[in-house]
């Protein structure tokens, strides 16, 4: 096996070991010891690739970001010319895939707002540019903004497990936020700014 092959599953096997830990015993056990140990390598050969607890904290939201990253561009590339708001659509559609598996995004998410909340700038700078986009293509920026909050609301609840609700019925509310003609009906579409009023000419 070459050099970047080992070094590649050296990474994966480290960051697997980092989530099991923080899953079965809290984000509080979360040690380059312990990493080490779940993953059966050398703490210097887990060095090597993460020198700090905060650079594998790192690494774990990095790869949920571009894991979703590469979702919603999947999802513009091949639906993106049918729809009205192919940005809002593609990040609902985003966040229902993240509700489906949502174990492995709580722990990442978990583990870095316990160690250090300032690594969730990754994801959230990236937000600010998705909420943009939104807004800047839809007919009613209001109301695109409530369907992603919905959906927001919908995938955070379930990551962190204080929903109830059934499988069956959060896929129906997602389908229903994803429905573009349901949502038609209730867009008010945007106010032209009033021009200034130029007085009259004296005579």
């Amino acid at each position: 096996m070459d050099n970047p092959s080992r070094s590649e599953r050296t990474r994966k096997a480290a960051l697997d070991a980092a989530l099991t830990i923080i899953a079965r015993d809290g984000p509080g056990k979360l040690t380059l010891d312990a990493i080490a140990r779940e993953a059966g390598m050398s703490k210097g050969g887990l060095m090597h690739q993460f020198p700090t607890k905060q650079a594998v904290l790192r690494a774990l939201l990095e790869h949920q970001v571009a894991h979703f990253e590469a979702l919603h561009k999947e999802y513009i590339a091949e639906k993106g010319a049918t729809l009205a708001q192919p940005q809002l659509s593609a990040q609902i559609a985003t966040l229902r895939a993240a509700a489906m598996q949502p174990q492995s995004i709580a722990v990442a998410f978990l583990g870095a707002l316990v160690e250090d909340p300032a690594l969730l700038s990754i994801s959230r700078e990236r937000d600010t540019e998705r909420a943009e986009a939104i807004r800047v293509e839809a007919a009613d920026p209001e109301l695109a903004m409530l369907r992603r909050a919905a959906a927001q609301g919908l995938t955070l609840s379930t990551i962190f497990g204080i929903s109830e609700m059934p499988v069956k019925e959060r896929a129906r509310l997602f389908d229903l936020l994803l429905d573009e003609g349901y949502w038609a009906a209730l867009a008010k579409p945007k106010k032209r700014p009033t021009p200034p009023r130029t007085p009259p000419k004296r005579r």
